[in-house]
C-alpha cells in the first residue's frame, strides 16, 4: 500500500508549502453534525490532541456496519500521531457519508447507459454503479468476508494495513467492484475530506489546515499582495464561516436524519 505517512499524504495532494485544495467542518454551535466516534472540536491554540472526547451524531447513509468499516479505514490511511488527529479525529467519515447521500452518492453526472466493459486507462471510470452502490456493494463484501471472524475494525491496525494493501493490490471481486477501484475511491475521499473546506462535513476545526499552514478561503490579500516569499500567520478561515467564527453546513447537505 501506498506509504501512509502524513509527510506521504500532504506530497500526494500537493499540500506542501500550504497549497491550495479543494473542498469539509469546524463545528456550529446550531448544528448537530458531529460523526459517530469522532472528538470534539479541539481547541484552536496549538495542535489539537487526537485523544479528544469522542461524541456521537448519527450518519445519513452509512449503516453501522458500513460506517464501523469506513470508520476503522480512514484511521489507517491518515492516522493520528502524537502532534496532529487524523482522518476520524478530522470527521472525515462525516465527509463521505454525506458525499454518498447526496448528489456525487446518487451519480448525478455520471453517464449511466452502458455498455459495460473494462476500458483502459485513459477511459476513466467504466463500472455502472453509482458511487454510493460502489461503497455499499464493496463493503458489504468486505463485511462478508470476515463473517465469523473478526470483523475489520476490531483488527490490529498491523493487520487492518496489510488488509488495505491487499486492496490496493487489486485482483479481488467486491459484489462486482474490482478491489483495487474501490480502495482508489475510499483513498481519494479520505484524502478530500481530510483536507476540503469544513463546509462539506469534514476537516473538523480545519485542523489539515492548521497542520499545513494554509490560511484558508479570506477575502482579500490586497494588503501583501505585492509581497513575496512571506509566511501568512493567521488562523484558518472556512468559505461558509460568520463572524462568529462558526462554520454553517452547505444547505444542500442535511445535517440531520430527514
Amino acid at each position: 500500500m501506498t506509504d501512509l505517512s502524513r509527510r506521504a499524504v500532504m506530497k500526494a495532494t500537493g499540500a506542501v508549502g500550504a497549497s491550495m485544495l479543494p473542498i469539509g467542518f469546524a463545528p456550529d454551535e446550531s448544528s448537530a453534525q458531529e460523526p459517530r466516534n469522532t472528538p470534539a472540536a479541539p481547541s484552536t491554540s496549538g495542535a489539537p490532541q487526537p485523544n479528544s472526547q469522542v461524541q456521537s451524531a448519527p450518519y445519513l447513509f452509512l449503516n453501522s456496519e458500513e460506517a464501523a468499516f469506513i470508520e476503522a479505514a480512514v484511521a489507517r490511511l491518515i492516522p493520528a500521531d502524537d502532534r496532529w488527529p487524523g482522518a476520524l479525529e478530522a470527521g472525515v467519515p462525516n465527509y463521505i457519508d454525506k458525499q454518498l447521500n447526496g448528489a456525487w452518492g446518487t451519480g448525478e453526472r455520471l453517464y449511466r447507459s452502458g455498455p459495460w466493459q473494462a476500458g483502459t486507462p485513459s477511459q476513466g471510470y467504466q463500472l455502472p454503479f453509482t458511487p454510493a452502490e460502489l461503497f455499499r456493494n464493496a463493503i458489504a463484501a468486505i463485511n462478508g468476508e470476515f463473517k465469523g471472524r473478526t470483523p475489520f475494525a476490531k483488527m490490529s491496525a498491523e493487520e487492518q494495513d496489510a488488509y488495505l494493501r491487499g486492496l490496493e493490490a487489486g485482483g479481488k471481486d467486491l459484489g462486482g467492484v474490482p478491489s483495487n477501484v474501490f480502495f482508489s475511491e475510499l483513498w481519494e475521499s479520505t484524502v478530500e475530506g481530510f483536507f476540503s473546506d469544513p463546509v462539506y462535513g469534514g476537516n473538523r476545526n480545519m485542523i489539515a489546515w492548521r497542520m499545513i499552514g494554509f490560511p484558508g478561503a479570506y477575502a482579500s490579500y490586497y494588503d501583501i499582495v505585492h509581497q513575496h516569499g512571506i509566511s501568512i500567520d493567521r488562523a484558518p478561515l472556512s468559505l461558509a464561516e460568520d463572524v462568529h467564527g462558526h462554520v454553517h453546513m452547505d444547505p444542500a447537505i442535511p445535517a440531520h436524519l430527514p
